[in-house]
């Protein structure tokens, strides 16, 4: 699977809201994959040769990308799945697949984090693509399809041990290519999609988690039945985990970060050449030169 299908939902809204109210108070204990993404679409958004003006940042968190933001003198508006969330940053609390905001309304969208959480994804690109002014900027990160293969393993080893069968914890993630082919599906110009690799040394499962859940990034899927670890779990959990240390007896786990580029269509973008309207042939170009 390399993208959430918007029929039928498959996360439980209401639960992801719960999820990101818990973990707001203690947010910036687990920030550290988050700004990491921040820092890295700020790096983006500085390299482009625009002047922006108007911003959504959309899955605000703890509003530290919105800072960003208007530091650099752009008027910047936040929006958050979450209440806590979205009231601590003074924006509105949607999701991302049900925007409230009129067409042309920005001309940049950042998203850090969140949108693998989201029901109907490819809804979600075009609603983000209408709210954009032509030639408008969309930026986004989030954690894609590679994310914590070793916490993965040591779970379902911990499910085989415990008897009950393997059960869906980690909710379906997005590949890179299939995000890419999503920007261009909802209407976006010069899409671009690649990964960043972040790596983090854990000592043991539950530290893990627990940051996972402190960044309010556990399972939300609708059906969780036999989801919950419990204490048949825990010996299993532990062994696998183990097994899989380095010398210092510490787990390096992986992280994989997509990271979107996309703009709005408008008139002064640069286009593709017509198909078939090239002058030299792939064949010609190819072949040896004399001499």
């Amino acid at each position: 699977m390399t993208f959430p299908p918007a029929d039928p939902e498959i996360f439980d809204r209401r639960t992801r809201r719960l999820r990101r109210d818990r973990a707001a108070p203690g947010f910036a204990d687990h920030a550290f994959l988050r700004d990491r993404m921040v820092e890295d679409l700020l790096d983006r958004l500085d390299s482009v040769k625009r002047t922006f003006t108007r911003a959504l940042d959309l899955g605000t968190a703890d509003g530290s990308l919105a800072t960003a933001l208007r530091t650099r003198g752009i008027t910047t508006f936040t929006a958050d799945p979450g209440f806590a969330f979205a009231k601590a940053a003074g924006g509105v609390q949607c999701d991302e697949d049900r925007l409230p905001f009129a067409d042309g309304n920005f001309d940049l969208v950042i998203a850090a984090g969140g949108l693998d959480m989201v029901n109907d994804l490819p809804g979600a690109l075009t609603l983000i693509r209408r709210i954009l002014r032509p030639d408008g900027l969309f930026l986004a990160a989030f954690f894609g399809a590679g994310s914590l293969p070793r916490l993965r393993a040591a779970l379902m080893a911990a499910d085989d041990a415990a008897g009950r069968g393997v059960v869906a914890r980690i909710h379906p993630q997005i590949d890179v290519r299939a995000a890419g082919d999503l920007l261009s599906r909802a209407g976006f110009a010069l899409p671009v999609a690649d990964i960043d690799h972040a790596r983090v040394r854990y000592g043991d499962p539950l530290r893990l988690i627990g940051d996972l859940r402190g960044m309010a990034a556990t399972n939300i899927l609708r059906d969780r039945r036999g989801a919950a670890l419990t204490a048949a779990h825990l010996p299993a959990l532990f062994e696998a985990f183990a097994g899989m240390a380095d010398a210092d007896g510490r787990v390096t786990e992986l992280f994989e970060i997509v990271h979107l580029t996309a703009w709005s269509p408008g008139p002064d973008q640069p286009k593709p050449a017509r198909r078939g309207s090239g002058r030299t042939s792939l064949a010609d170009a190819l072949k040896p030169k004399e001499g």
